[in-house]
């Protein structure tokens, strides 16, 4: 089978020759990796992380990703810097067994100050340059591969990163009006940037927004339906009206079970990342296996950085045994994979899920 083929068999809930897998490295991670493989190639990905084209085709993965959006704003290249959204940053190192890493975290909100709303400029999403690398992607990778346009953040994130996250979520019961306009302005973005990436020729759609805690919602399941709800069946009828054909996966951390049935109802296709540590993987299967495929599943908070290889390879098997019964399951680790992952482990999973069912 093709890589394609492959991933068309899975989402069509059939059984393919083996699942499709789908893997995204922090930089660090990735640097670690090339080095082990004895790749050079450093341009990559630039979707929150470090994958390069080169390190995905030599692990033989099947979903190429090309983002677009806010989301690329994750790795600068200074210790702080400003992203073009206005939205400041500034990086913060770890330690781990294997070396020192840097994660950037947000210290600066154009919008914080309701004096700078009506006076933002928000970023052109037409601008050619954006779609460069979509287009070669599906020039040279596209019929072989499953590629995905991605314009995670979609919403909610991007919005808070602008405001600032407590005073965005008093917005919503102080100022509903406010926030709305807020709102707006990263959901206009994106829907944009994704019409353009179905124009390409994209076959799938990546939204989402982490909405999800480790137990529970961040924002009540009646606050996502009344304020998210609305926009995303927005989004998705749009993009499924340019291809009807188009699948549509929705990304969110942590456990979103209230709110699932939602997001069948208006048209999601796809659900990531099945956070083990939050969502019942096989519950999950068992509720709405036959109405959604998944897309992830192996824990990153525990056993990927801190099992065994063979408890990786038994967390492995057992979600091909339930997530992906009768296909339906794209397989990857719940995030990207970080600095503090052994070597031994990544390949363990790897190995694991190119042996198939």
């Amino acid at each position: 089978m093709t890589h394609k083929e492959r991933v068309i068999k899975a989402l069509q809930h059939e059984t393919p020759d083996r699942p499709p897998m789908q893997i995204s490295f922090t930089p660090e991670f990735a640097s670690r990796l090339a080095e082990k493989l004895g790749i050079t190639e450093e341009e990559h990905n630039p979707h929150g992380g470090g994958n390069t084209m080169a390190l995905e085709l030599a692990l033989d993965q099947d979903v190429l990703l090309s983002s677009v959006g806010w989301a690329n704003s994750y790795y600068g290249e200074k210790d702080a810097y400003t992203d073009e959204w206005g939205i400041g940053w500034r990086r913060a190192k770890y330690t781990t067994p294997f070396g020192d890493g840097h994660y950037t975290e947000i210290v600066g909100h154009p919008l914080a100050e309701d004096s700078a709303i009506d006076r933002y400029k928000v970023p052109d999403p037409d601008r050619e340059f954006l779609y460069r690398d979509t287009i070669k992607l599906i020039k040279e990778y596209g019929e072989e591969y499953w590629i995905t346009g991605v314009t995670v953040t979609t919403i909610f994130e991007t919005a808070w990163a602008l405001r600032g996250l407590d005073q965005l979520l008093m917005d919503f019961i102080l100022d509903p009006d406010l926030a709305n306009h807020i709102l707006d302005i990263p959901m206009q973005y994106h829907l944009q940037a994704a019409k353009h990436l179905v124009n390409l020729g994209v076959d799938m759609i990546w939204l989402g927004d982490d909405v999800g805690a480790q137990h529970n919602m961040i924002i009540s399941p009646d606050m996502w339906r009344t304020i998210f709800k609305p926009r995303m069946a927005k989004i998705i009828r749009e993009l499924k009206e340019l291809n009807p054909k188009l699948k549509i996966a929705y990304h969110s951390d942590g456990n979103i079970f209230p709110i699932i049935p939602d997001l069948i109802e208006i048209g999601l296709d796809v659900l990531n990342p099945i956070q083990p540590a939050s969502m019942d993987p096989a519950e999950v299967k068992r509720l709405y296996g036959d109405q959604l495929c998944f897309w992830g599943s192996i824990d990153e908070q525990h056993t990927l950085p801190f099992g065994s290889p063979q408890d990786v390879v038994d967390e492995v098997k057992t979600r091909l045994q339930t997530l992906g019964h009768n296909g339906g399951l794209i397989i990857g680790p719940t995030h990207h994979v970080q600095l503090d992952t052994p070597l031994e482990n990544f390949f363990a999973m790897v190995d694991t899920i190119r042996q198939g069912y």
